[in-house]
């Protein structure tokens, strides 16, 4: 890496560490694709070169090589013509021209392999010579150190590695879809396919033993007609597995090209370990802000989810709701965190492998809950919840603001008042979102105005024309707690700053012990939104007059207001995710 000061305009180049200027191609497509290679694929970067930018010729009596490639490839360290592995041509977003460019890339140089990239979407091509003619044919991917390109769709489960950046790979794949997918064209509907897919996926990893073949695959050479035929049988499985949450009647309906390219773009990867949840990024790249925006369905980033459940530290004995519960992030993290510890508690024990499992479905089972009102998103987080493990009937569809009485008999069976251990949750926000009904209103504390005396105390006042769910929503947590329980919410930091807010700050404060308070960057909701949050952890109780709140101002989520991953170079001059929030969690429990 350079030590000289970073200049204006410029940025740092991952391969070389040299500065390059910070063009929207390079920031959102160079930069990102040669991370990529490293971090996905496995190269080692003293194979990559970016800069100087290693150059191919224009036509066979170019001896001055005047093409220059983004990023080039190697077999070994030795960066020559004879050992070119992988050529990558690299766009801004918006620009469809360059494959072309590419192929002539291919068509003057040694190696068989090209991508092309523009941030948003990406090609995987080879070169095929054949009877004195050079043609090119796309391919499901690119092979991975070490791999030859026959073995791409030849893997084992334990190939397989968590993804470091699903937000591009959905974007390529959602646009992909949208220019190629015969039949289709509503993001709803496409957005429904790919979660079918993801369950596959996951169930495959699951069901899969490390040494064999995983059945999610697409080979190269591979007729896209087998791809599908596989992959159908597999969600096949997952239906009859998942009888009573996954509807008979669904199906994969995309054509068998377009399945043949999701799923070649999602095989490298071990879903249910990546770092983002798989659900809730699918969700947020499909289901645009037009779409879900309406409804304040912004989906909580992982790292914010596994903060505010590592906070709360739920037990396994503990029962666990999330009452705006969207496609389950909270509800999958804390189940993730609650099995931690059977399986700590088991290894401790000399339990048996199978009475660990068994005790782990027991908790999903008897202790999650889930609620929310979108039809779709229920029925995704019951699925999601029953692939992960269990906990499938667990999850409601019902308005979570609505008298409990007006619930479904089983729904009103499963959740009640005042009997729930820990309430995790990112309710609806949005300027336009507003209760305006005056029955739902008149259940709540917090749906009418409130006057302070003249003593400073506040006091009701009038039913309100309208509010916003997500003042309701932190009575309807404190009405589902039983005593002593603990909430985890993220809301508006604007409740804590606006006079008009006071009485519910006021409400908040009488009604329990706030522990924390930490406010979230601008850009944790980018680029869907630009609301700036603050997670709350309370405990339902009768406050002290004299008790500490932990206090933290996060400054970095990890990614930039593009949505962009966001970066440092640290001491060792080594590059790393600028991202604070996972650190939040051990600073809250060491009390500092």
């Amino acid at each position: 890496m350079s030590t000289e000061e970073l200049k204006e305009g410029y940025i740092y180049d991952f391969i070389s560490g040299q500065q390059v200027k910070d063009t929207p191609e390079e920031r959102e497509a160079v930069q990102v694709f040669a991370k990529m290679l490293v971090e996905d694929y496995n190269y080692p970067k003293q194979l990559l070169q970016t800069r100087p930018q290693y150059r191919v010729k224009v036509r066979p009596s170019d001896t001055k090589k005047e093409y220059p490639v983004d990023i080039a490839v190697f077999q070994d360290e030795n960066h020559t013509e004879d050992n070119i592995h992988i050529i990558v041509e690299c766009k801004k977003k918006n620009r469809k021209d360059g494959k072309t460019q590419l192929q002539d890339y291919l068509r003057f140089s040694k190696t068989r392999i090209g991508v092309w990239f523009n941030g948003e979407e990406r090609s995987f091509i080879k070169k095929i010579e054949k009877d004195g003619k050079i043609l090119f044919e796309d391919i499901p991917n690119i092979p991975r150190y070490g791999e030859r390109l026959e073995d791409v769709g030849h893997f084992k489960r334990k190939d397989l590695k968590p993804a470091t950046n699903l937000k591009v790979v959905f974007k390529a794949i959602r646009n992909y879809l949208a220019a190629n997918a015969v039949g289709i064209t509503r993001d709803e509907v496409f957005a429904q396919q790919l979660i079918n897919l993801i369950f596959c996926k996951i169930y495959d990893e699951k069901f899969t033993r490390r040494e064999d073949s995983v059945t999610f695959r697409a080979g190269i050479d591979e007729n896209p007609n087998e791809v599908s035929k596989r992959i159908k049988g597999l969600f096949e499985k997952v239906k009859e597995q998942y009888n009573d949450v996954i509807e008979i009647s669904d199906s994969i309906i995309l054509d068998e090209n377009s399945l043949t390219y999701v799923v070649g773009e999602l095989q490298l990867y071990l879903l249910k370990d990546s770092e983002r949840d798989a659900v809730g990024e699918a969700f947020e790249i499909f289901i645009g802000p037009s779409l879900k925006g309406g409804q304040g369905q912004f989906f909580t980033p992982r790292n914010v989810v596994q903060m505010v459940v590592d906070m709360i530290d739920p037990q396994a004995d503990e029962k666990i709701i999330d009452p705006a519960c969207g496609s389950g992030g909270f509800l999958v993290e804390a189940l993730r965190h609650v099995w931690l510890k059977v399986e700590e508690k088991g290894q401790e024990l000399g339990w048996p492998e199978f009475e660990i499992e068994t005790e782990k479905q027991k908790v999903a089972i008897k202790n999650f809950r889930g609620i929310d009102k979108d039809n779709f998103l229920s029925k995704v987080a019951k699925a999601y919840m029953a692939i992960m493990g269990d906990g499938r009937g667990g999850v409601f569809c019902e308005n979570s603001l609505d008298d409990f009485a007006n619930w479904k008999p089983l729904t009103q069976e499963n959740i009640q008042k005042d009997s729930f251990d820990v309430v995790v949750t990112n309710p609806p926000f949005g300027k336009k979102l507003a209760i305006d009904s005056q029955d739902l209103l008149s259940q709540f504390n917090l749906g009418y105005s409130w006057k302070q005396n003249s003593e400073g105390q506040f006091e009701k006042d009038s039913i309100l024309d309208k509010q916003p769910p997500q003042i309701l929503f932190i009575e309807r947590c404190f009405d589902l707690l039983r005593p002593n329980g603990r909430l985890g919410i993220v809301l508006l930091e604007s409740i804590f700053g606006m006079p008009k807010y006071r009485y519910v700050v006021d409400y908040i404060r009488k009604n329990s012990e706030v522990n924390a308070i930490v406010t979230m960057p601008e850009d944790l909701f980018q680029p869907h939104t630009h609301a700036k949050c603050c997670v709350v952890i309370c405990t339902k109780k009768k406050p002290s007059k004299v008790y500490p709140i932990f206090m933290c101002d996060v400054k970095w989520c990890g990614h930039d207001s593009r949505g962009n991953p966001t970066f440092r170079y640290n001491e060792k001059g080594e590059k790393e995710l600028l991202d604070e929030i996972p650190g939040v969690a051990q600073l809250f429990k060491e009390g500092k």
